[in-house]
């Protein structure tokens, strides 16, 4: 633990935000489909739809609202717009289904969403099972094509923007700095999502956390940070809405990071100095002839988190750029920065020092402080709690205010932290733990292996077996792997089977889905 303590200049996010759009005015601040918006101009657009916000009879200060959206400069006007408004955000992935945005909604008790038009079908079908009464829609180009046309029950967004442009803002009622801001659910991979309350001084702290460990190489005012991981993700919304912008800093925004092609295009005009992906991302865009020809002189920082790196993306990634890779390590309940490498300074393999005024302690199954064990975290940015469940924040958040994170790890003699592996995800081979993260990462190590994905599958004789699914870039035979496993790890960890396959499955933020490999 690091003994700084956290200080907060602003009350609540809205003044933070304010502070920023209007320093920086003059300033580039998000660019997306060809088109470059400054500070000044979402400042005025932010403001547009804040005033009309506020002025809805049937929103009060605190009341939650969803923005279901991709990448577009359309994002950081519905947060900013709603921070300014006094509201809560309730961030929600533009590919849900049906059932899923209807689970989150109802939750959250939100009554009001702003989403992308193609969406209304499925917004539609659930409408009438939750307590949404304010719809706002907005098409991807609209804000180049200047398109006030909504369907019926809804406003386009374009039409707010034009009517209110010289509204004025109501003064906010004062806030908590401890009242929510965000509510940021939890993908659902160990059971129903969960709503983590993330506060105003929860997001800020981790802003300032994540600015100071980034202090030396990330300049005020100067910098261009591509942005293809979604904003409705926490990794990204606090790093690219909240620090970045907060300092001044130019975000470039894409909507489909699977469209390599795209990507390539949208980033090649500008001399980015910095991106954050995952590993996924990272071995894709070194794959792709277009993205290996650009030029990468200004590029001097590469933020990794969401996923284990993988040593196999970390050689690609320099190799390709010329520029190293920092990992970090956070939860949406931590708003979500806990560890960070110091970019040029990192420790591979590790996911760098925890970030200033946070303490991690290594717990066994009685809470007791172990050598090697469950993460658990307190700090400034650890959430309040799930929302409306007391009973599920209880088995997360000790009497002491220590987060278990479900991650085993170990803390070296310089005081990084390793992840081994999800406590869930561990496989026992005889008695024996085996991290699926340590089979992959040496699986990636083979020249003919692009990724990889280990799960444990029952065993009559040692309980469970190590199983390994691959996807490749070359031939490769399965009994090939395994000798390349042989001499790089001990016996009961090489994998007893390699499954070929033409794509591995992932979330929308590009995590391996192991569990979707053991159905």
């Amino acid at each position: 633990m690091t003994n700084t303590m956290i200080k907060l200049e602003f009350d609540n996010i809205a003044d933070l935000i304010e502070h920023s759009l209007q320093k920086y005015a003059d300033n580039p601040a998000f660019s997306c489909l060809g088109q470059t918006l400054s500070f000044a101009q979402i400042d005025a657009k932010s403001k547009a739809l804040a005033c009309w916000l506020q002025q809805q009879p049937n929103l009060s200060v605190g009341d939650r609202i969803v923005i279901q959206l991709p990448n577009l400069n359309q994002y950081p006007i519905a947060a900013y717009a709603a921070f300014r408004a006094g509201l809560v955000i309730v961030n929600t992935n533009p590919l849900y289904t049906p059932r899923e945005m209807q689970h989150q909604f109802k939750d959250s008790g939100a009554k009001a969403i702003i989403l992308l038009s193609d969406l209304l079908p499925k917004l539609n079908e659930i409408k009438a099972q939750t307590d949404i009464e304010l719809v706002v829609t907005t098409a991807a180009a609209d804000l180049l094509t200047g398109d006030m046309n909504a369907p019926n029950g809804c406003i386009a967004l374009n039409q707010i923007l034009s009517d209110y442009c010289d509204a004025t803002l109501a003064p906010r009622p004062p806030n908590n700095i401890h009242d929510n801001a965000v509510l940021q659910y939890t993908g659902g991979t160990t059971g129903v999502s969960k709503g983590a309350c993330l506060t105003h001084s929860n997001l800020m702290a981790n802003a300032e956390q994540t600015r100071l460990r980034l202090a030396d190489g990330c300049n005020e005012g100067e910098e261009i940070f591509v942005c293809p991981l979604p904003l409705y993700h926490i990794y990204a919304f606090s790093v690219n809405m909240l620090v970045f912008t907060t300092n001044g800093n130019l975000n470039i925004l894409i909507p489909n990071p699977r469209d390599m092609d795209a990507f390539v295009q949208a980033i090649q005009p500008f001399n980015f100095t910095g991106l954050a992906g995952i590993n996924t991302l990272f071995v894709g865009l070194c794959m792709h002839p277009g993205f290996k020809v650009l030029d990468f002189s200004k590029l001097k920082i590469t933020i990794s988190g969401g996923t284990a790196l993988t040593t196999n993306a970390v050689e690609m990634w320099k190799n390709t750029t010329g520029c190293s890779i920092s990992e970090g390590y956070g939860l949406s309940e931590t708003s979500p920065v806990v560890c960070f490498n110091q970019p040029g300074k990192e420790r591979l393999g590790t996911v760098g020092t925890p970030v200033a005024g946070t303490e991690i302690q290594l717990w066994d199954d009685n809470d007791k402080i172990v050598e090697e064990g469950q993460i658990v975290v307190k700090g400034p940015q650890v959430m309040a709690g799930y929302w409306n469940m007391p009973d599920e924040t209880a088995k997360v958040i000790s009497k002491n205010g220590f987060l278990k994170t479900g991650d085993v790890g170990v803390r070296l003699d310089d005081g990084s932290i390793k992840i081994v592996d999800r406590l869930k995800d561990m496989i026992i081979v005889s008695g024996f733990n085996v991290y699926p993260n340590e089979i992959e990462d040496a699986l990636c190590q083979h020249e003919a292996i692009l990724e990889a994905a280990v799960i444990g599958e029952p065993d009559d004789k040692t309980g469970e077996k190590v199983c390994a699914y691959i996807t490749v870039k070359s031939e490769v035979s399965e009994t090939d792997i395994i000798m390349h496993c042989k001499k790089l790890l001990t016996a009961y960890k090489v994998p007893k089977q390699v499954v070929f396959m033409e794509e591995l499955p992932k979330s929308t933020v590009g995590k391996l889905l192991r569990r979707e490999l053991r159905k």
